[in-house]
């Protein structure tokens, strides 16, 4: 009638991570899920999933991750690889290297942007540019 799970019927997902409002971390996050905060980060955030800051969310120091959807306050570097979207809260101070990037009006945000892939010459090490799609 009911049949055991074994390890080859289960799969695995990702885990989703939350920081509630009222928590306040120190130290440094690596995870293969999701992450979102509502409380307070002080540490870097590594993470190959997507990093959600809520409105009342704060993180303090630098940022890997796939996607990331801010309406928080960030200081520290974030690089996103796929899609970053600063919410109408956001309050972004630090450099973004992101592949994509969606800022709502109202959204603040201070410091430096590279969008799109960045192509480094190697040959002289000269300044990285832009590398643009061509169409035929």
């Amino acid at each position: 009638m009911f049949q055991k799970a074994t390890k080859s019927t289960v799969t695995e997902g990702a885990s989703i991570n939350l920081i509630g409002s009222g928590t306040s971390i120190t130290g440094d996050i690596t995870s293969n899920g999701d992450v979102r905060i509502d409380g307070n980060l002080k540490g870097n955030i590594s993470i190959s999933g997507k990093l959600v800051i809520g409105p009342s969310g704060t993180l303090e120091g630098d940022v890997q991750c796939q996607n990331a959807d801010i309406s928080g306050e960030v200081k520290g570097k974030l690089n996103v690889t796929e899609l970053l979207s600063l919410k109408a809260t956001a309050r972004m101070l630090g450099d973004i290297v992101a592949g994509k990037i969606s800022v709502e009006p109202n959204a603040t945000f201070t410091g430096t942007c590279n969008m799109g892939a960045v192509v480094k010459n190697i040959s002289n090490g000269a300044e990285p540019k832009q590398e643009t799609a061509k169409t035929a």
